[in-house]
């Protein structure tokens, strides 16, 4: 299996399928790079070649006691992408992943980069403050870091449901997909899911999303339980300069994940890609 090392040592798992332009997938919390197969197999099956890593802390990729931030993230995925000497790279970042992939242009600039992908994404910060009134009360995170801490795998099988929509009365998710989210997730250790929650929640990325200056596809589900679409995508689409914003009516915060809005997903995503 692949890795990439990190500056400070630790070992980061990637996949690498197929050949062409490459797409660099960056995954959400508390999952693995496996969140991310049915797309890369459509993008590879369509030309491109795809890699995603698995975050440091869960997956394959090592479970340092330190790291656990979103500049540490940040420079991760540029260890990924300079172990395969990538250039002209796509990339897409869900959730916690699109802000590695802000902080990652904010960092590292776009020298490698042709184009950016931000889906359900925590940009440009999730933390209700006086400056950001339409974020989330501090003791949302602080329950979600007891859940962590107390009995993760319950919380996890918990959270799936509003993650993927199914406490809708519509939903179609299956429980093979709620399944999955927790098998995911409980790859993950303790102590990188409990730190990721101030990563993802208290890090702001403004400057770096003023910085991005490549074509930029925003796409936020307005059903999004888990990062507010008015917090998120509404004020992202506002910053990036050069970007499409698409809203999926009813698509939960993992539309990705849910055959039916990852049908459209997944063609947005390639006819950005060829564009």
């Amino acid at each position: 299996m692949p890795f990439a090392t990190a500056k400070d040592g630790t070992r980061i798992f990637y996949k690498d399928w197929g050949s062409g332009q490459p797409v660099v997938f960056s995954h959400g919390w508390p999952l693995t790079a496996d969140a991310w197969d049915p797309q890369m197999k459509v993008m590879a099956d369509n030309g491109f070649r795809a890699v995603a890593h698995d975050r440091r802390g869960g997956g394959r990729s090592d479970q340092p006691w330190n790291g656990n931030d979103l500049d540490t993230y940040a420079d991760d995925l540029a260890a990924v992408i300079e172990a395969e000497d990538l250039h002209d790279v796509i990339l897409v970042g869900h959730s916690t992943g699109g802000g590695e992939v802000t902080r990652y242009i904010g960092r590292h600039g776009t020298s490698r980069v042709a184009k950016a992908v931000l889906v359900g994404a925590i940009p440009p910060l999730m933390l209700k403050t006086d400056a950001n009134p339409e974020g989330l009360p501090i003791e949302v995170f602080d329950q979600i870091r007891e859940g962590v801490a107390t009995d993760r795998s319950q919380f996890y099988e918990d959270l799936s449901g509003p993650f993927y929509g199914a406490n809708r009365d519509d939903s179609t998710v299956t429980q093979g997909t709620r399944d999955e989210f927790w098998l995911w997730s409980m790859t993950v250790g303790i102590k990188g899911a409990y730190d990721c929650v101030k990563a993802f929640s208290e890090t702001d990325t403004t400057e770096d999303l003023k910085k991005i200056d490549v074509p930029t596809l925003i796409v936020h589900g307005d059903d999004d339980q888990i990062v507010p679409k008015i917090a998120a995508g509404d004020k992202s689409s506002k910053l990036v300069k050069d970007c499409v914003y698409k809203v999926y009516p009813g698509a939960p915060h993992g539309l990705a994940m849910v055959p039916k809005f990852a049908e459209i997903f997944n063609k947005d995503l390639l006819e950005f890609a060829r564009s």
